[in-house]
């Protein structure tokens, strides 16, 4: 009787059951736990496959750089123009020290009319003399320069007609690929077309002869050379102010040292090998360790990474210079000292910035920042700035203000969350053991915080170093090594950066070719320098959880 009475309810549950399930299951047969699980595991996977897609196509485009680089170079010393090289930088080393005689004048007319009182024109008159002394030291390179004249177009007609037989060669293999699945008349035409092709093949022993015939003219030069300038150097002109003096001294200087280089030079060229193979590590170096950056160059492209990357640093780590204090600071007190309005105030506020699109920002620094800085560098109570007056507007110092101020929000919000994360024994505690406020916060919440605070600092790294628009604005865009001779006064030069140089010439580069794949290669070194500091991030972090353990 018992069974009978509990059969209907046993029923009545399984049938609730069923449509329970059935509701549920409304999904492919899914119940809502399963669909959400399936939905969060596709997000997932997706991410997995899209970094997987990026980093492939990153890297496919990369790998080809280095057998175009490398053929790069092969020609660069078949046609002889790296032999041509060796004596343009004996030329150049000459440049360089008559553009020091311009300097050297530059502050001697600044003392005649400064502290003289002196005119343009009467400062000019007592500076006759000197200039007749730079003009006789700048003509006695003219003999080099026209032998270096007739050396480039020697080499420069040479890979010339290596580039247009090597164009050829590849118009006719797009013939011959276009035959296979052509009509029969459609293939014989292109065939004909192909075969009317002539390519020329050079002999580049030959070719570069009357190039290496001039090396007796460049010796006989260099003696000319050496003794005009030696004899130039030995009654230099004579000043009252003894910082010039001792400039003059120091030209003496260069002189010596350039006899020195005007051997080296001619021992170079005595040595070079045209035949000698180029090795696939020195295509690779060439771009890993390259001080130089030129493109679309009638003489010869170069592909190296180092005046990018060097920008790219010195522009994050200033900017990170400001922004971490900022922002850490910035968290501390608005988590642990202020009242709850300033929180409601501080912290919308700071938030704020990082809603300001980066474009406007990289205006502002054009239109106001940059030119508010040089025009305060020009204050004569500043004259004792490193770098002060800031020749250019736009340099790296204008860039990474802009990047500290976006990085702020960044390291600002996740510094907070993690400082606020911090167990609130911890801080009771300590203040019950007769710690005060601020030691409470030095000794016990920031140690405590600090792995959530190292993350921030690594996503405001992040920030800045993966930053376009503002650099590509702000940062002046010269292609060069920071000068560090200028000592701290290096931060207020000119440089470019690695995302810079991409959003600025990938849209003009032809597909495939080795422009395309260089700046391939420089997007392979970011990913690279992001793996690397989130590395060591992690190494630093676990180290210092072992430590405090």
């Amino acid at each position: 009787m018992s069974v009978s009475t509990e059969t209907p309810s046993i029923v009545r549950l399984t049938t609730q059951e069923a449509l329970l399930r059935k509701r549920r299951g409304w999904f492919f047969g899914l119940t809502g736990d399963q669909f959400v699980k399936y939905v969060f595991q596709g997000n997932a996977a997706i991410s997995i496959v899209v970094l997987a897609l990026i980093t492939f196509t990153i890297f496919k485009d990369a790998v080809g750089f280095l057998p175009a680089n490398h053929e790069n170079l092969v020609i660069y010393r078949l046609a002889g123009l790296e032999y041509v090289d060796i004596f343009r930088e004996q030329v150049t080393a000459h440049s360089t020290i008559s553009r020091y005689l311009a300097t050297v004048r530059a502050q001697r007319l600044a003392t005649l009319m400064k502290k003289d009182g002196l005119s343009a024109a009467a400062a000019n008159a007592q500076l006759v003399a000197f200039d007749d002394y730079a003009n006789r030291f700048a003509d006695t390179i003219g003999d080099e320069e026209t032998l270096l004249g007739t050396m480039t177009d020697l080499a420069t007609s040479v890979k010339e007609r290596q580039k247009v037989a090597q164009d050829l060669t590849e118009a006719k293999q797009n013939l011959l690929r276009a035959m296979k699945g052509a009509t029969p008349e459609r293939a014989a035409q292109l065939q004909q077309q192909a075969g009317a092709i002539q390519i020329e093949v050079l002999d580049f022993k030959t070719e570069i002869q009357p190039l290496l015939a001039l090396r007796t003219d460049v010796t006989a030069a260099n003696v000319r050379l050496l003794a005009a300038v030696q004899e130039l150097a030995a009654a230099p002109p004579k000043f009252s102010d003894a910082v010039l003096t001792a400039k003059m001294e120091k030209f003496q200087g260069f002189v010596t040292g350039y006899a020195t280089e005007v051997a080296t030079a001619a021992q170079k060229m005595a040595a070079w090998d045209q035949t000698k193979p180029v090795g696939w590590l020195e295509a690779f170096n060439a771009f890993a360790f390259g001080r130089k950056w030129i493109t679309a160059s009638f003489w010869q492209d170069w592909y190296g990474v180092i005046p990018l990357l060097s920008g790219s640093l010195m522009i994050a780590f200033l900017a990170l210079l400001i922004a971490i204090p900022l922002g850490v600071a910035a968290a501390i007190y608005v988590n642990q000292l202020a009242v709850p309005l300033e929180q409601k105030i501080i912290k919308p506020y700071i938030e704020f910035i990082s809603a300001i699109p980066s474009v406007v920002l990289g205006f502002f620094g054009i239109a106001m920042l940059g030119e508010t800085l040089r025009r305060v560098s020009q204050l004569p109570a500043l004259d004792w700035v490193p770098g002060f007056p800031i020749a250019e507007r736009l340099n790296a110092t204008t860039a990474a203000c802009l990047l500290a101020l976006m990085a702020v929000p960044t390291i600002f919000s996740l510094a907070e969350d993690a400082i606020n994360n911090v167990p609130r024994s911890f801080k009771e505690a300590s203040l019950a053991l007769g710690a005060t406020r601020l030691q409470t916060i030095i000794h016990i919440t920031v140690p405590a915080s600090l792995s959530g605070i190292m993350d921030a600092i690594l996503l405001g790294f992040g920030r800045v170093i993966g930053e376009t628009m503002v650099v590509l604005l702000c940062a002046g865009n010269r292609i060069e090594i920071p000068d560090l001779s200028s000592g701290l006064g290096v931060v207020f030069q000119p440089v470019h950066t690695m995302t810079g140089i991409i959003a600025q010439e990938m849209g003009e580069v032809v597909r495939n070719s080795i422009h395309y794949r260089a700046l391939f290669m420089v997007g392979v070194v970011l990913f690279l320098i992001s793996l690397l500091v989130n590395w060591l991030a992690q190494k630093i972090v676990r180290r210092y959880r072992i430590s405090i353990g």
